[in-house]
């Protein structure tokens, strides 16, 4: 699973060149047929506009080809772009938003609406029926206040973090999105939910991802972020891991920094009956294609075992 050099084929590739590629891809096709692939999609690959036109189309291309995508998207910069317009202030804590009563009706507002139904509109456009739904709708998803705690190294002491109305998951109904994947329609989904006493809560797109890919026993969780994947000391792209070798490479500082939970939560996710989890390169055009439909891909794949 090495970075391709290439882009993927453009209508300049001879005819026998395009029916070579198609006749290759036909074991992965059979190997993906009738499975459900779920795909995290953010970053780089959602506000690049030639990026979000080639997600559109391989996520229609998935649906064609007999694989059941279900999509789950972020939306960080542009919450942050809305609160920045409404002039409304954000606090942080540890590097996180603090999610308020305002601000988490920014959240539900700019998540559920308008860049769900963005990415509804292009799947569409392409010739795909994606539906856009929440964790709200049917209680796809309950969750409770994420319960975060901060330990300081100066005075040796731990205490809980008050994030507001930051999310974490408690149950998990798929219900509503077994129902339309089992049609035709493609569910694109905004990771908020809502709470026991009808609270909403904002849902980290990567653990809502995680969640719902282990309740509908996807055969493959992909994570589209903006770097290449995991990388060793000399930088270089590691193309696969083992759950015993993601463990090592934590271990000894490998794998540090932001990439610790990622790692940890797609760990959890493997353990939890996912086949495979993979961290994608979303800034390639055809990422989802290339990581299921060739033997390249483009980024790391996270497995039980070799």
């Amino acid at each position: 699973m090495t970075k391709p050099a290439a882009e993927a084929p453009t209508a300049s590739t001879s005819p026998l060149s395009q029916a070579q590629i198609l006749s290759e891809a036909l074991p992965f096709m059979q190997r993906y047929d009738n499975q459900t692939v779920v795909i995290k999609y953010g970053g780089n690959a959602m506000g690049d506009e030639t990026l979000a036109a080639s997600f559109a189309r391989d996520i229609v291309l998935l649906k064609q080809s007999g694989v059941n995508p279900i999509v789950v998207h972020g939306g960080g910069p542009q919450i942050g772009a809305m609160l920045e317009r409404l002039q409304i202030k954000s606090e942080f804590k540890d590097g996180l938003r603090v999610t308020d009563r305002a601000t988490v009706e920014i959240v539900q507002m700019v998540l559920a609406g308008s860049i769900n139904k963005e990415i509804v509109t292009a799947i569409n456009h392409q010739g795909g029926k994606a539906c856009g739904i929440s964790g709200k709708d049917a209680h796809l998803m309950t969750a409770k206040k994420l319960e975060k705690l901060s330990h300081d190294p100066k005075s040796n002491t731990t205490k809980m973090v008050d994030l507001g109305f930051v999310g974490e998951p408690v149950e998990m109904n798929p219900h509503i999105v077994e129902v339309m994947v089992q049609s035709d329609l493609i569910p694109v989904i905004a990771p908020i939910a809502a709470g026991r006493d009808g609270e909403t809560f904002n849902i980290n797109a990567d653990t809502f991802a995680g969640h719902l890919a282990q309740a509908m026993k996807a055969k493959r969780l992909l994570l589209l972020t903006d770097v290449a994947g995991v990388l060793d000391k000399s930088s270089k792209l590691i193309d696969k891991l083992t759950l015993e070798e993601a463990r090592g490479l934590i271990a000894d500082g490998t794998i540090s920094g932001g990439m610790i939970p990622k790692i940890e939560s797609s760990m959890a996710v493997v353990e939890n009956g996912v086949e495979g989890v993979v961290i994608v390169d979303g800034r390639v055009r055809h990422a989802c294609l290339l990581e299921l439909f060739t033997a390249h891909g483009v980024g790391t794949l996270i497995e039980d075992s070799a």
